[in-house]
């Protein structure tokens, strides 16, 4: 039991990195816009989170913790839209290519983001990596006396609450996206932005705020990656570009719905980390644990594909730009 609640635990917490990354990829996806730069964007969120806190510590006399928290947050959300921004300022705007440009963000984030790494380091003494471990506790900090109701408290109030965010941005998006006008607006630019055009919708501006508030979101799976999955540190060993493509097969695993990438993510999780509680495995059965997500989606993509569901779909116009000279 113990065991199984350790697994369940990890999954949760290895799910809430890449909820963040799909949902906001989702949001993205809805208005059209394929951005591939998921990685680099949530490389750009942790960076900008994990060095505001960083700066905060050192410079401030008597740090307090939510105000680190608060910075923090605010400064990885904001990086991480400016990164959709420019996304979107290419492909939108100057119509670049949505493949080639969400690629060249993910190679760009990731070499900004590891190189200001790098420079944290050697800010902080050269030797091991940074730390911000008032702000990690303050972001990892969870309900300890319903944590210890048993195993039903365990599961369910063992995080820290950007876990409860994620979940809650997820939930929220699944109704804006399909209770309210500005969500039928949103899906009527990504299936066909030429006929939302024509009836009064504004195309650039719902492109232009679902990829930024999208982007934001996916950033903000960054900031808990450094803050609460590795404990207030900087890591190169590329984890967080492939937990960033992780969130691009969630997204399409939960076909497009916020509200199915809550247990997807955690499913993923499992998936991810069982080779650790199965004894015996050799180092080519673990990778092959690790593929295990990526194997599960091409799965649904399949069944997908042969059930021919249009509520299974990507968005009709996905990946494709809008030319208003040409409707």
């Amino acid at each position: 039991m113990t065991s199984l609640i350790s697994l369940l635990n990890n999954a949760v917490i290895f799910g809430t990195v890449i909820l963040y990354g799909a949902i906001g990829e989702i949001i993205t996806e809805k208005s059209g816009n394929l951005n591939l730069g998921v990685p680099g964007i949530m490389y750009l969120g942790g960076i900008a989170g994990l060095a505001t806190a960083f700066y905060y510590e050192m410079l401030a006399a008597n740090p307090v913790g939510i105000v680190s928290l608060l910075l923090s947050f605010i400064a990885a959300f904001l990086a991480a839209a400016l990164g959709g921004l420019i996304y979107s300022f290419l492909t939108i705007t100057l119509r670049a290519n949505q493949n080639v440009t969400g690629l060249t963000l993910t190679i760009f984030g990731a070499g900004l983001a590891n190189l200001y790494g790098g420079s944290l380091n050697k800010l902080a003494g050269g030797v091991g990596q940074i730390s911000v471990s008032l702000t990690s506790r303050t972001y990892r900090a969870y309900f300890s006396g319903l944590a210890n109701l048993g195993v039903p408290g365990k599961l369910l109030f063992s995080y820290g609450f950007m876990a409860y965010l994620a979940i809650i941005i997820a939930l929220v998006a699944s109704w804006l996206l399909n209770r309210t006008r500005v969500g039928l607006n949103l899906r009527a630019v990504g299936e066909d932005p030429a006929t939302a055009d024509a009836a009064g919708i504004n195309v650039t501006k719902y492109k232009y705020l679902a990829t930024c508030i999208g982007a934001g979101i996916s950033g903000l799976g960054g900031l808990y990656y450094c803050m609460d999955y590795i404990k207030g540190t900087w890591t190169t060993d590329s984890t967080i570009e492939a937990l960033g493509w992780l969130a691009v097969a969630l997204v399409i695993f939960a076909t497009w719905k916020p509200a199915r990438a809550i247990w997807s993510a955690y499913l993923f999780g499992v998936l991810y980390w069982a080779y650790n509680y199965i004894s015996g495995l050799t180092r080519a059965s673990i990778e092959l644990f690790k593929m295990l997500p990526y194997v599960v989606t091409i799965v649904v993509l399949i069944v997908v594909s042969m059930r021919h569901s249009k509520e299974s779909q990507p968005p009709e116009s996905l990946g494709q730009s809008y030319f208003r000279e040409e409707r």
